[in-house]
């Protein structure tokens, strides 16, 4: 577990009384309008507790009682583990944790060419999680398009956990894709109830807006809860395409959604850990195109935030994808204020913030690194300022006087790194030595740093025994470097 704990919650976009109203309104909307699903299992589960089914349309109504009581049932916290010790991290209450997120279908590569995604980027992507030190966590950012679709899930888990020792998670395709990578797990666990006692994935599956969840997506919710792993199940209203065009409109939405996959999880094992979960974004009404780098997405999700708090549930949100289609100065901008309002509202596993263009269509590596400078930049936010009398430094002040300087301080060494922030990325030279050093821009920049750290010899995460063995059981595993 890394040694600072960042923890946000100063901003607030909505004022308790929103918060009230946002409630309400999801309230109303589960009880009177209700939502969409024709699973089995589901609606079986649902009308034993309590729900009020109409199958002729396939839908549920929720009536307050049922709802706080499922919430109350779910952790208001949990750990997640990575498979190197030390990489755990605790999500809810207010602390902050930055994370990659999925799935772009291209990649912006190192010679600056956008391709379709293979599975050696997920490895490689997983590198550069486990060295950069603002990625706390690894969902699978890439679809590889190398790899026969029956046999993705298996071949992007395992890519992942080869590559990384910090918590991964992604969605599957199938149940058999999901019951593939828990078998897996559980070999590199020693056993699923190791498994669950100190879970390193965690799984995704969706509620497509407005509320409606397709049997395939009930059935990895259902498969993930009843082995007690943590669980996402995001919601992704589109502002004025499926959900209504004011921010206040698609929160409550939203919420509703969110709360349907928190109750879902809970009745089928109480205790599963499972996020508070949503992926909003906006649309631009005059050309069709979603955003998802807009200020209003950045603002919906730290009203999201204060509305998991408000449930006291860790919260899963989106932030830190870029519309641009390049790393430039919109990219930056984007990235930047999004991923600041997440943290200074204290969102607990704030996920696709790194590497994210086009609307998460793409993935860029050099905007990877660069992302991991804003995400530094967000946590030193979240540090403050530290007053003491070490801090306040009267003492120094009075030794060197009025005309003197600080350089030569012992009080100046003994803080100098600790209390600035220094990026990767940053440029420090002045403008003649930049020039002659070749003018590189921060892109650039980054591009070498990517270069360099996957040039290292590759960590080994698995034991070689284990991953001997899991090799001979899946021969449906793909070499990346074929």
């Amino acid at each position: 577990m890394r040694d600072t704990i960042y923890r946000g919650g100063s901003y607030r976009a909505l004022t308790e009384k929103d918060v009230e109203n946002i409630h309400e309104t999801s309230i109303k909307v589960l009880s009177e309008v209700g939502f969409e699903i024709s699973y089995p299992p589901a609606l079986e589960l649902l009308q034993k507790h309590g729900a009020t089914i109409d199958y002729d349309k396939n839908r549920v109504f929720l009536k307050r009682e049922i709802i706080s009581r499922y919430i109350k049932q779910a952790p208001a916290e949990f750990t997640f583990y990575g498979l190197e010790e030390g990489k755990e991290i605790v999500l809810g209450g207010k602390r902050v944790h930055f994370g990659t997120g999925g799935k772009a279908l291209y990649v912006l590569d190192q010679n600056r060419k956008r391709r379709p995604a293979v599975l050696k980027d997920i490895g490689d992507f997983g590198r550069l999680s486990d060295e950069l030190e603002h990625v706390d966590f690894f969902i699978i950012p890439t679809h590889p398009h190398d790899v026969n679709i029956n046999d993705i899930d298996l071949n992007e888990f395992y890519q992942a956990l080869c590559s990384t020792g910090k918590p991964v998670m992604g969605g599957v395709f199938s149940k058999e894709g999901l019951q593939k990578v828990l078998e897996m797990a559980a070999l590199i666990a020693g056993g699923m109830e190791e498994l669950r006692r100190r879970p390193f994935v965690g799984f995704i599956t969706a509620i497509t807006s407005p509320l409606k969840m397709e049997d395939d997506r009930a059935e990895i919710l259902f498969e993930t809860a009843k082995h007690g792993l943590p669980l996402v199940i995001s919601t992704a209203p589109i502002a004025g395409a499926t959900s209504p065009v004011t921010l206040a409109g698609t929160l409550a939405l939203q919420n509703a959604e969110a709360l349907v996959g928190v109750v879902l999880s809970q009745l089928v094992n109480p205790g599963t850990p499972v996020f508070y979960s949503a992926v909003p974004c906006t649309m631009d009404m005059r050309s069709g195109s979603f955003l998802m780098g807009s200020i209003e997405s950045g603002l919906m999700n730290a009203a999201i935030t204060q509305m998991a708090h408000y449930y006291r549930l860790p919260c899963y949100v989106t932030v830190g994808v870029a519309d641009s289609k390049i790393p430039d100065a919109q990219a930056a901008h984007e990235t930047a204020t999004t991923c600041m309002l997440a943290a200074l509202a204290g969102g607990n596993f704030i996920h696709q913030a790194f590497g994210f263009l086009d609307g998460a269509l793409t993935i860029s590596y050099g905007q990877f690194v660069i992302d991991n400078d804003i995400v530094g930049s967000c946590l030193r936010t979240l540090k403050g300022i530290e007053t003491n009398a070490e801090t306040l430094a009267f003492d120094v002040i009075k030794d060197v006087g009025p005309g003197g300087n600080f350089l030569a301080q012992k009080h100046t060494v003994e803080h100098m790194r600790t209390e600035s922030y220094t990026p990767r990325v940053r440029q420090h030279l002045d403008y003649e030595s930049w020039f002659s050093a070749g003018a590189k821009d921060t892109w650039e920049k980054a591009e070498e740093i990517v270069v360099e750290i996957l040039s290292k010899p590759p960590r080994q995460f698995i034991p070689g025994e284990i991953d001997e063995k899991i090799r001979s059981l899946y021969p449906e595993l793909v070499d990346p470097d074929r």
